[in-house]
């Protein structure tokens, strides 16, 4: 598997893609809250071979800059859009999970895509006390990690544990995350606050919700998700739970590239002429 690094500067800020290629219509990928744009790896290989495909390290994450002063939802949006207009991206898909499914549905409300799929996210707003237990879960890690198979235990083992432990870097003899705690932390109080039900209604692209069995979106939140928009088309994956693409990746490439083959490659012929 094979990778470009390009770099989008947008207000001083830092954001690393890896550029799988590709021809067709485009795809962006966006990772989780303390992801990186590696854990789509599987995935981008498998989309190149019908679209152009970008995996994007968000702001305070991975390859992209660490200490950004906005981490706003509209900031991680304004993101997407300088990556599809300076990479030439035209409508893309977006695809995105957990945190980057958020940022996928905000961007997906102002027309930037053609279709998106959300992998674990909806408009619902999130429990207050989230901030609190998402930074109480990263003081737990072992930083730094005497090494890789300590990783991949710490993270519950299998494929799951891979990918997680994929996302850290190496330095001063072990293994450390490649983000700041507090810019994690901060980056999800604004979904605290407020939910996005008025941008999830305005989404008029094709869209497909992808939920693990065991995940974190209520069936209260999918139903209404639905009577907003009935179009929605919805997924659940068996064996799973919020990281659905690293704990079945497998199943989530069969269950995307049929939903792209349908929603996307008829509109794409129709774009060309």
């Amino acid at each position: 598997m094979t990778w470009t690094e390009r770099v989008v500067v947008r207000d001083g800020v830092r954001l690393a893609c890896r550029d799988w290629g590709g021809e067709g219509p485009p795809v962006v990928l966006l990772h989780g809250l303390a992801g990186h744009a590696g854990e789509w790896d599987g995935l981008a290989a498998s989309l190149r071979h019908r679209h152009r495909v970008v995996a994007v390290d968000q702001r305070g994450h991975g390859a992209s800059e660490r200490l950004p002063g906005d981490v706003s939802r509209a900031a991680y949006v304004a993101d997407v859009g300088a990556v599809t207009g300076r990479l030439g991206l035209d409508r893309p898909v977006l695809i995105g999970q957990s945190l980057g499914a958020h940022t996928a549905l905000l961007a997906a409300a102002t027309g930037l895509c053609r279709a998106a799929v959300l992998v674990e996210a909806g408009p619902g707003r999130a429990d207050p006390a989230l901030p609190k237990e998402i930074g109480g879960w990263l003081d737990t890690w072992p930083a730094p990690f005497p090494s890789r198979r300590a990783a991949v235990d710490f993270f519950g083992g299998g494929a799951a544990g891979e990918g997680w432990a994929d996302g850290l870097e190496e330095r001063d003899g072990g293994l450390w995350p490649r983000f700041d705690r507090d810019v994690m932390v901060a980056s999800l109080e604004e979904n605290t606050g407020r939910d996005v039900w008025d941008e999830w209604t305005a989404i008029t692209c094709p869209t497909l919700l992808v939920l693990g069995q065991n995940g974190i979106i209520g069936t209260e939140e999918v139903d209404a998700m639905f009577r907003a928009r009935p179009d929605l088309l919805a997924v659940s994956v068996p064996g799973t739970g919020h990281d659905v693409h690293l704990e079945r990746g497998d199943a989530l490439r069969q269950v995307i590239e049929a939903f792209l083959f349908t929603a996307v490659a008829p509109r794409a012929r129709i774009d060309a002429g």
